[in-house]
């Protein structure tokens, strides 16, 4: 791990939090429970533990080598473009949750399902435009 770290890469390790939120959410949600759950949830919070030291580690060097200003600047209006879809599609969900809430179609469990799979997809999102943006120089 002596190469330099990339903004990219900092940012892109972020889908690897979204993945095991989604994995949690998973197990959380289900109405059934299997033994080797608690095996698969004890596994992820390890590696969650040591992925985030690493990750640490990993940013704190990042900041000693200097900041690109340029790939921060794509960073924050990548995240403004996150946020603005972000806040659309919670807005749809909340509308659709409230009308057709009454009639007992739509559960609790999928609308949670709504909003951990659009913070996924938005992660993932996020990284690709941020590449796209950093590699032609916008």
């Amino acid at each position: 791990m002596n190469k330099k770290v990339t903004l990219t890469e900092i940012v892109g390790t972020k889908i690897v939090y979204a993945l095991i939120m989604v994995a949690y959410y998973w197990m959380w949600a289900r109405t059934d429970w299997k033994d080797y759950y608690v095996t698969i949830q004890s596994a992820l919070g390890i590696f969650l533990i040591t992925f985030f030291f690493v990750q640490a580690s990993r940013i704190k060097k990042y900041k000693k080598e200097g900041i690109d200003e340029m790939a921060e600047h794509n960073l924050k209006r990548c995240d403004s473009i996150c946020f603005k879809i972000f806040l659309a599609v919670m807005v749809v969900t909340a509308w659709s949750c409230a009308i057709i809430g009454h009639t007992n179609v739509i559960s609790t469990e999928f609308i949670g399902w709504v909003i951990v799979l659009t913070i996924l997809a938005l992660t993932i999102i996020r990284t690709v435009i941020f590449m796209i943006m950093d590699s032609r120089g916008i």
